[in-house]
């Protein structure tokens, strides 16, 4: 029967894309076939539910066609070893894991990498916020140097960029243990260049990143203005690029977004793939805070983890912290999150986001944004730009406030609901490829909850 099941995965994987399978259909096994019920385990609840929705037809075919005689399919969240992590989870500390999986990620080597053996890719949560960067990570692991190459990762801060490089450069080690990966903050590039002139080491400096098989940049927005780090970054990413080496690099915002960024360099840094961290949906935090607690070992009701990320609107590291922050006091007055919650003792969490975010707020930012007034953008106006943002404060309405149609027609000036339907839905479309869109709307949300 186990057997069959790989033939049934087979046969899924040509019915789906490759990176949809490759994202949910890595470590699920079938369980076992019992009076009808096939039980698959899946690594993880965000996985249950994305099989449950999308993917279950294509999985119960597939038995039928492999003479699998059943009722119904069902996913449970399973592991198969103990030495393995639970869960998944984005950012934040992650609780220290067993030795006998932290020596994988060691090398024979005394090469210091700066990686931190905690970050990997099994304790990164998918969601829709993240799934094509994810993609894009694991083609780099299966290839250095060959596929997006550079990869440059960027988002607001909190949202998981420094846990997805570094779970890169763990993977890459674990499939390569010869291989020279080095994960390095800009600034202490920049302070290692520095010493470098100062003790006249210069050579030595740059026989050290040349001599690389992977290097992670992070924070690159932090290069901003030093010209001569910025010259010798230039002339190392020329040479580790001609020799095919991987080259991954982060920041807050694209190379072309940072003034001072030579032009050079910063064409040459999305050369691969620009990808971008969003922030996560209602049922993506739901799946990381679920996901924490299970592997913290602690039980949390569903009606306290719909609390947090509903009311939590700023980035992911704020929402674990919540999350530790409602644990702690339960462990402390020995009782529920829940009771926790409904006594009022985290009743501070809305403030001071949620309490001071309004339409009106919404729209003034929004227009700001954009360079216009409320008065421009809320017209009849058909110029393409005002439309454009007229329809970007539609949909943070929806989104972020959770209002009807007809209410944010009043709201922008628009007399037919419809129009209101039509802006949310364009501005959904076009986010999903449009990347100067979403680092757009980004801008605006961090100004939403300042």
């Amino acid at each position: 029967m186990f057997d069959v099941w790989k033939n049934v995965l087979a046969e899924v994987e040509q019915k789906i894309p490759h990176a949809a399978f490759s994202t949910w259909f890595t470590g699920v096994t079938l369980i076992s076939v019992d009076d009808g019920v096939v039980i698959v385990g899946v690594p993880n609840v965000l996985k249950v539910k994305q099989l449950e929705v999308k993917y279950n037809d294509h999985v119960k075919t597939a038995l039928k066609n492999n003479g699998v005689d059943f009722k119904e399919v069902k996913y449970i969240v399973h592991t198969k070893a103990k030495t393995k992590p639970k869960s998944r989870e984005v950012t934040g500390e992650l609780p220290t894991i067993k030795k006998k999986k932290v020596s994988l990620l060691k090398k024979p080597t005394t090469f210091q990498t700066g990686l931190n053996p905690r970050y990997t890719l099994d304790n990164f949560v998918i969601g829709s916020n993240n799934d094509l960067a994810v993609s894009v990570a694991k083609s780099v692991v299966e290839n250095p140097g060959v596929k997006a190459n550079p990869f440059f990762l960027y988002s607001g801060p909190g949202l998981g960029k420094t846990h997805l490089v570094q779970a890169i450069g763990n993977a890459i080690l674990e499939r390569n243990p010869n291989f020279k990966v080095l994960y390095i903050p800009i600034s202490h590039f920049y302070s290692d260049f520095i010493n470098s002139i100062q003790n006249k080491t210069s050579e030595e400096f740059t026989k050290k990143f040349r001599k690389l098989d992977v290097l992670i940049v992070d924070d690159f927005q932090f290069i901003v203005g030093k010209d001569r780090s910025q010259e010798e970054f230039f002339h190392i990413f020329n040479d580790l690029y001609q020799l095919n080496k991987q080259i991954i690099v982060t920041s807050d915002r694209l190379p072309s977004q940072i003034k001072t960024v030579d032009e050079r360099l910063a064409s040459r840094l999305t050369w691969g793939n620009a990808i971008d961290l969003q922030m996560p949906s209602f049922e993506d935090k739901c799946a990381i805070l679920k996901s924490k607690a299970e592997f913290m070992g602690v039980d949390i009701e569903d009606e306290a983890i719909e609390y947090l990320a509903d009311n939590v609107r700023t980035n992911i590291r704020d929402l674990e912290s919540e999350l530790n922050h409602l644990l702690a006091i339960a462990d402390l007055k020995n009782i529920t999150p829940l009771e926790v919650i409904n006594d009022g003792y985290i009743n501070t969490i809305k403030a001071p986001h949620m309490q001071a975010l309004s339409p009106k707020k919404i729209i003034e930012k929004t227009a700001k944004y954009y360079d216009l007034t409320v008065k421009e953008m809320c017209s009849k106006s058909r110029v393409s730009h005002i439309k454009n943002a007229r329809q970007v404060a539609m949909y943070l309405l929806s989104e972020e406030l959770e209002m009807s149609t007809p209410k944010i027609a009043r709201e922008v000036g628009v007399k037919d609901h419809t129009t209101v339907m039509h802006g949310i839905k364009k501005i959904k479309n076009d986010l999903k490829l449009n990347f100067s869109l979403r680092e757009q709307i980004a801008g605006i949300r961090e100004g939403l909850y300042e």
